[in-house]
């Protein structure tokens, strides 16, 4: 069973690389023909029937999500009344990977007296759709991995990645930003990431563990009970960031320097520090031989998923916010983030 699995796996990972290497003139007619429609106000209308309906209805909902306006049709609704949904403006996608499905066949001619242009994605260039369309992009995948060599598996996933790719393609061609998606996906955890702002996250106030330079070790420590805060931040006289201190630093200044024991590399906010056989330090020493100095911040007006990217890239657990100026304005606590319902 697994062997037979892995072969499936094999026989459309195989698909894809053809697929790909198929990219070319077609795909990039296909593109400008979808953006000259964009710019005209129309919509990119999809359809398919069987499995390719279902493909469509996914490949609808990455294009209009990712900036490039989009329908589904039903083809064979389609021909009772549902073409009242297209107008002049509009393009057609169609997909069979036969080529030959007859309610797809049947739909071009109905949709050419609307006025639509017809892009076809199908595995045979010599098939009754592609020679009906205006634009053909090929999808040569091979065989498919049922052995009967009947139900969809490696077309379908081939004619999705092809769909992926024009929908990418267009993001860039768009110059479709974040800030578009998040207007277009503002529910669920990524669209709470995306329209949330650092400054809907952050800590600050009483919640904010803040000392100055001239801070003991003591001073930060008792900052961070009061904040109920995991880190304590480090600011100049004029609130410009200096460092930052976390308990995970404490403790290992205690281990390093109690037991001189721990060879381990810091994980927290930056470089990893040299370990050092010298005595426990003194809570009355000064912060700045402990901290972190000009750590990792984020801007006040950067959006929440980029923090996402930056604890995941980074694997530290708080990070300073800063305004425009390099002033420190917050902190992000990554276990704060999972309450905001951003994780």
């Amino acid at each position: 069973m697994i062997n037979r699995a892995k072969q499936v796996f094999d026989i459309e990972i195989a698909g894809l690389e053809k697929t790909r290497d198929s990219v070319g003139d077609s795909f990039v007619q296909a593109v400008e023909m979808i953006l000259d429609c964009a710019s005209r106000g129309g919509i990119l209308v999809v359809s398919g029937v069987g499995k390719n309906l279902h493909i469509a209805e996914k490949m609808s909902a990455i294009f209009s999500s990712t900036g490039t306006r989009s329908i589904v049709l039903n083809p064979v609704q389609a021909m009772h009344g549902d073409l009242g949904m297209v107008s002049a403006k509009d393009i057609l996608l169609a997909l069979s990977f036969s080529g030959e499905s007859a309610e797809v066949n049947n739909l071009i001619p109905a949709i050419r007296r609307h006025g639509l242009k017809v892009i076809s994605m199908t595995g045979r260039p010599d098939s009754t759709l592609a020679t009906l369309s205006d634009v053909h992009v090929e999808i040569p995948c091979g065989k498919e991995a049922c052995p009967f060599g009947m139900a969809p598996t490696n077309s379908t996933t081939a004619t999705m990645a092809m769909g992926d790719a024009l929908a990418m393609v267009l993001i860039d061609a768009q110059k479709f930003a974040i800030e578009d998606y998040a207007m277009n996906h503002p529910a669920g955890a990524i669209g709470r990431a995306l329209v949330m702002k650092v400054t809907d996250v952050m800590r600050t106030g009483e919640r904010l563990a803040k000392v100055g330079e001239g801070a003991t070790v003591m001073d930060a420590i008792m900052a961070m009970t009061k904040a109920k805060s995991g880190a304590a931040v480090v600011a100049a006289a004029d609130g410009k960031l200096l460092g930052i201190f976390t308990d995970g630093d404490f403790r290992r200044l205690v281990s390093e320097r109690g037991q001189a024991t721990s060879h381990e590399p810091r994980t927290t906010n930056h470089e990893p520090r040299a370990t050092s056989h010298e005595p426990m330090p003194a809570l009355t020493d000064p912060i700045t031989n402990y901290m972190t100095s000009s750590p990792l911040f984020v801007r006040d007006d950067a959006y929440a998923a980029e923090l996402l990217k930056i604890f995941e890239k980074k694997r530290i657990d708080d990070l300073p916010v800063c305004d425009a100026s390099g002033r420190v304005v917050g902190l992000v606590d990554i276990q704060d983030l999972p309450k905001m319902k951003v994780l």
